[in-house]
């Protein structure tokens, strides 16, 4: 809600002292016609006091190209609000009062006391909640229309995502462990196969917690095998660029491989980083029953119901898994015994977000109610995932999505000027 806060205070501002000191005259004339609907000469000078507040009055164009930029601004606006009530878009008065309520907050103050400032700046409230709920028509006609046009490839985000990850590398160091299986090209099957398996049973064994070190030692023929495979500090561009290509946001305490060069296999270990941001979020392992009111069972029965499905578990009749299976009206997690499988708890809608934080594991929930039903709810485990990637391909998506965003805007914006009918019918600079 950022956005609005500035120009929606300083718009209001103008429309209440408008209404306050212009003459009935003025405020019943037309300027301007765009199709169904007008400006007035109200509009005009309301938008012009605005950009007065916001802009140094030394840096202003001359008054008549000031009008008649203001007038092409509010024609855009009225083809929008236009737009807007053909797709039958409404703001209701809950998502009006949440926009308030963050502009109050990211004002640091409360709505009482943002009714109040605007209050001695001579703003009615009611001028105010109009100003914003126009602004929030404008914006969500605005993204259905251009939002439907853009399309992102997933090679366009994976390119972007390639560059913002080479830029985020370029000063970390990493200290490599290393592992080499010496393999010809020319070595039979047999031998291929064997060295193969060798490779894939280090690695198993390294993820099990094996010392690198010892196995590199007994094993490795690589140039830093009598080291233990340590090669120590190094940046990509400095490393062997077999090395570079698999290291990607691999963090610290990372084993890659095997993977096969022409001498033989390899395997590396991420010993330790120097620079690499990194973002790590809590996965959650839960699993619930979901039980949907009807016609024939209601929201105490649904409660009822799972609250008797908790006393069989805690005295051991039935268990959680069963349970699930048999009444679960999640078909997608009924068939896994409830198992909702690793998943941040961001994925869920509210209610079920805050039991899924704030359980114990191995704790059962309350019945609690959601938009889905009413649900119990375990949490089995917790556990800190790197994300690094998914965060890169995010901001990746995310710039991709607003250079196209504003690219379309634009489009968009001269297709509804070009196909509306407007026609001016009054002059700016008449007398009231």
């Amino acid at each position: 809600m950022n956005k609005w806060t500035k120009a929606l205070l300083a718009a209001a501002i103008s429309a209440s002292s408008l209404n306050v000191s212009a003459s009935p005259a003025e405020l019943d004339r037309v300027i301007t016609v765009v199709n169904e609907g007008v400006i007035l000469s109200s509009d005009v000078e309301s938008l012009k006091k605005t950009v007065a507040l916001n802009a140094d009055t030394a840096n202003l164009p001359p008054e008549d190209v000031l009008e008649q930029q203001i007038l092409d601004q509010l024609i855009i606006e009225e083809l929008q609000l236009q737009e807007a009530k053909r797709l039958g878009i409404r703001i209701d008065d809950t998502r009006l009062e949440q926009a308030i309520d963050s502009i109050a907050t990211d004002k640091s103050i409360s709505v009482s006391q943002l009714r109040e400032e605007l209050k001695r700046n001579g703003i009615t409230w009611s001028s105010y909640r109009d100003q914003i709920r126009r602004e929030m028509t404008i914006s969500e006609a605005r993204n259905a229309q251009v939002r439907r046009r853009i399309n992102i490839l997933p090679q366009e985000v994976e390119s972007l995502a390639s560059q913002l990850n080479a830029k985020n590398l370029e000063n970390v160091e990493y200290r490599l462990s290393h592992i080499q299986l010496r393999l010809d090209e020319g070595a039979e099957k047999d031998e291929r196969d064997a060295v193969a398996e060798k490779a894939n049973k280090l690695v198993s064994d390294l993820e099990a917690g094996s010392n690198f070190k010892a196995l590199a030692l007994a094993n490795s023929k690589g140039p830093k095998a009598l080291d233990g495979g340590d090669w120590g500090w190094m940046r990509l561009e400095e490393m062997p660029t077999i090395f570079a290509d698999q290291i990607k946001n691999n963090g610290k305490g990372a084993i890659i491989g095997p993977f096969r060069s022409g001498v033989g296999y390899h395997i590396l270990k991420i010993a330790d980083v120097k620079g690499l941001q990194s973002v790590a979020v809590t996965e959650v392992k839960a699993r619930h029953i979901l039980i949907k009111p009807s016609i024939v069972l209601s929201d105490d029965g649904a409660k009822r119901q799972l609250s008797q499905m908790i006393e069989q578990i805690n005295k051991g009749e039935k268990s959680f898994d069963d349970l699930a299976k048999q009444y679960s009206a999640d078909p997608g997690s009924a068939v896994k015994g409830g198992d909702l499988g690793w998943q941040t708890s961001e994925l869920y809608v509210p209610e079920f977000k805050d039991k899924v934080d704030t359980l114990p594991e191995g704790d059962i929930s309350e019945p609690f109610k959601t938009v889905h039903g009413w649900h119990i709810v375990e949490v089995l485990e917790r556990r800190q995932a790197d994300r690094t990637d998914a965060a890169v391909q995010n901001r990746a998506y995310r710039m991709l999505l607003n250079r196209k965003f504003n690219e379309e805007a634009q489009a968009w914006l001269q297709e509804l000027r070009a196909g509306a009918y407007v026609e001016q019918v009054g002059n700016l600079d008449e007398d009231s």
